[in-house]
């Protein structure tokens, strides 16, 4: 049912801005008593299956070595419960919006969407990373007075020269309007050392209607975790402002998704569906590695066609297996194959039955142990800094559980095909009825941007065309971060980019294309390219095409000509160079221009940037 306190504060708060007519005469709704708000999130520190008394885990706020599988026991109650310090995993949260908003195509036309965005993860989804957070992240009070409508992009642009490396002025990733309940509070229910912060999912609606109305992104808020975690995600619908008619309801669908409980699959029909003014969390316990998407279930080709979809990972294990381990061996723990050895020289930890794979006994597979043992083992990557905290000597990070390190990259880059027709686009801000037979894409997008913009963003709150988000005039007249995720490729000079590719566009078949480096092709819809004798079956490609509702892990590889490992005379000579810029494309003519306006499309560019071998640096720096 539609909740009249939090559609009047929206729509009062459009009063200035707005001379809609349909705006001022449903404010007279405002007269009627309001009911109560209904927004609420969820994200337990604490699970049966991640219990934050475990000594690896510190209440969920880091996900912990793979030493081998997770071990079960039968606790007093009668659950199944991990046994303290072998637990894999941990606790993910995330809450997003479903509502309306505006995008900027590279033309300078303002398109509008339907559109999910962010509350949580603010800061992190305006950098381009996943917004999905620990417990001990998510579950934080914003710390200033009031989030203001269109952050981060309102706080970020006061300072001057805004830009991706200048990010710092909003640095808030908990969830938006989450509150202390104040009635627990002075019943003296909280405050104790049970619960001291009093938080148990309330929020103030104010602060999600001031944050989520008029804030929807192309693509939706980026979704990231681990196999093994716990993944809660909130949605909360808004309501489409610009379109007061459409009392639409919405859903998370994760497309393709194995062993999805019906009851969170995000169809309709088989589950529930979220009204303007309600809340809802999905709870999804992560399975095999890959590339996924995800979108709204509510009438799709029209919702996907109008912006609501979005990027979805899941890491493989194989990125925790400690420096020094064997990966082949690793993937045997995982698959129940060998049993890992426990302090005192033993060899007495079970099999995870959630993950054993053998060959011998499964027809159907997640990972199968390679048909040779390469003697792989994890190591440290020499070209990796983490952009966040400013630390090297970081592990080599993969796609999938490979146990020879196939798959291994020193980048990573998730990149939405997606493609904008403007008049289904126009006829559904306009009260017009839409007409799918006819519709036709003239906007080919990488990451919700054509070509120059996806390299750079230009204009708004952004001083030149640094990659950073990208922001749009909504008709609150607020910046809002409508397009946070660029797609310029940044590959360490000798290193390798891991390119999570989704098509998620509903009437066109897309091809990307490259120049000068060659595309290794390593997963086909969430799966490893490996057949059941182990067998690798990766390939390489300088084009891939994608269905709708397809997606391909490949990897850029510019380190196969032989100076990363070592400077000298040789290098004078290499193939990818520091400095050097390669493209990434559609090769159809038509799908290169931005509607009619030619130069633009469906067109990224890959940078080669400077890096460090053996102590030296050399090449230029990279944006």
């Amino acid at each position: 049912m539609l909740n009249r306190q939090v559609l009047c504060r929206a729509l009062a708060a459009l009063i200035s801005t707005t001379r809609c007519g349909i705006v001022f005469g449903l404010l007279t709704l405002c007269a009627v008593p309001a009911m109560a708000q209904s927004f609420r999130v969820q994200c337990p520190s604490s699970t049966i299956t991640h219990p934050d008394s475990t000594t690896t885990q510190l209440v969920n706020s880091s996900e912990p070595p793979y030493n081998g599988p997770t071990q079960f026991t039968t606790n007093a109650q009668g659950f199944v419960t991990p046994t303290a310090g072998t637990v894999n995993g941990a606790v993910k949260c995330q809450q997003i919006s479903g509502g309306d908003g505006y995008s900027t195509m590279a033309d300078g036309t303002q398109t509008y969407m339907f559109s999910f965005g962010p509350l949580s993860g603010l800061a992190d989804i305006a950098a381009g990373l996943p917004g999905t957070q620990y417990p001990n992240v998510f579950n934080t009070v914003y710390p200033g007075a009031l989030l203001q409508r269109g952050d981060p992009a309102t706080t970020d642009g006061a300072t001057s020269g805004a830009s991706r490396g200048a990010l710092g002025a909003f640095t808030f990733n908990g969830a938006v309007g989450l509150t202390p309940d104040l009635d627990q509070q002075a019943a003296g229910l909280c405050g104790g050392s049970g619960q001291p912060s009093c938080l148990d999912g309330h929020v103030d609606p104010r602060q999600i209607i001031d944050v989520g109305v008029m804030n929807g992104n192309i693509p939706a808020p980026l979704i990231a975790f681990d196999e093994d975690d716990e993944f809660f995600l909130t949605l909360t619908n808004v309501g489409m402002i610009m379109r007061p008619d459409l009392f639409e309801q919405h859903t998370v669908h994760f497309h393709g998704y194995p062993n999805a409980s019906s009851f969170y699959d995000g169809v309709p029909d088989a589950s529930v569906a979220i009204n303007i003014g309600g809340s809802f969390t999905y709870y999804y316990l992560a399975p095999d590695a890959g590339t996924y998407f995800w979108h709204c279930h509510i009438t799709p080709p029209e919702h996907l066609q109008m912006g609501m979809v979005g990027q979805l990972y899941v890491r493989p294990r194989q990125d925790r297996v400690p420096v020094g381990t064997a990966l082949y061996t690793a993937l045997e723990w995982q698959n129940g194959l060998v049993e890992p050895a426990v302090p005192g020289g033993t060899t007495s930890r079970a099999p995870d039955p959630r993950t054993a794979c053998n060959p011998a006994a499964d027809i159907l597979c997640s990972a199968y142990t390679p048909a040779v043992n390469t003697g792989a083992t994890q190591k440290v990557d020499p070209l990796v800094i983490d952009p966040i905290t400013g630390t090297a000597d970081l592990p080599y990070k993969y796609v999938y559980n490979d146990g020879d390190g196939s798959t291994a990259y020193d980048t990573e880059y998730p990149v939405q095909m997606h493609g904008f027709d403007p008049n289904f686009h126009f006829v559904g801000m306009t009260f017009n009825a839409e007409m799918f037979v006819d519709m036709n894409d003239k906007y080919f997008l990488l990451n919700g941007r054509s070509y120059p913009d996806t390299v750079g963003a230009c204009g708004g709150v952004i001083t030149g065309c640094a990659p950073g988000p990208q922001a749009t005039t909504s008709s609150d007249t607020q910046m809002h971060y409508s397009q946070p995720l660029p797609a310029l490729i940044n590959i360490p000079a000798g290193g390798k980019a891991s390119l999570r590719l989704v098509n998620l566009s509903v009437a066109e078949y897309l091809t990307l294309q490259t120049l000068g480096i060659p595309m290794k092709v390593v997963g086909w819809n969430a799966k490893l390219l490996r057949d059941q004798a182990g067998n690798n079956t990766e390939y390489y490609a300088n084009s891939i095409t994608l269905g709708g509702g397809e997606s391909n892990d490949v990897i850029l590889d510019a380190s196969d000509d032989g100076c990363s490992a070592t400077l000298g005379a040789g290098c004078a000579a290499k193939l990818y160079p520091p400095g050097s810029v390669f493209y990434l494309y559609e090769p159809d003519l038509y799908r290169l221009s931005n509607d009619a306006e030619n130069f633009g499309g469906m067109m990224t560019e890959v940078h080669i940037c400077n890096s460090t071998v053996n102590g030296t640096t050399f090449g230029n720096t990279c944006n």
